[in-house]
């Protein structure tokens, strides 16, 4: 009986040292992500900004106060191109948003809240730009 405990508890030992070394791997790399995306807002240049703090949310792991940082950050962004009259690269930074929350559903569904108001966003800025366009184009 004591040999069986004894591999009882190793097992136990290990499958916990490999979840910690996933998610200290996977807490790594959305640091990595979401410092990419701050140099690059830094430097002025939104688009590769969008793409740090997509691939910092696609680093999902739970707890993580990236995760809101970089949703928080995507938003920003997206309403900066609104407000700058250019709706095409504010869809882009909403729908970044939107599609990183659902890459990472799985048994629990992060960003539901963030989902619906990217929903909200697209929907009014794809509305808009259909009614300016002229009829016949």
């Amino acid at each position: 009986m004591d040999k069986a405990k004894t591999i009882a508890v190793n097992g136990l030992v290990i499958a916990v040292a490999a979840l910690l070394l996933i998610w200290g791997n996977t807490w790594y790399r959305q640091r990595t992500q979401f410092n990419r995306g701050e140099t690059a807002r830094a430097a002025g240049d939104q688009i590769a900004a969008i793409a740090g703090y997509e691939a910092a949310i696609h680093m999902y792991t739970p707890g993580s106060s990236l995760v809101q940082e970089s949703a928080a950050k995507l938003w920003s962004i997206g309403e900066g191109f609104e407000r700058g009259g250019d709706p095409a690269r504010a869809l882009i930074a909403y729908r970044s948003l939107r599609s990183s929350f659902y890459a990472v559903r799985g048994l629990n569904a992060p960003g539901m809240e963030w989902i619906a108001r990217c929903d909200d966003r697209i929907a009014a800025l794809v509305k808009a730009q259909a009614q300016a366009v002229p009829p016949g184009k």
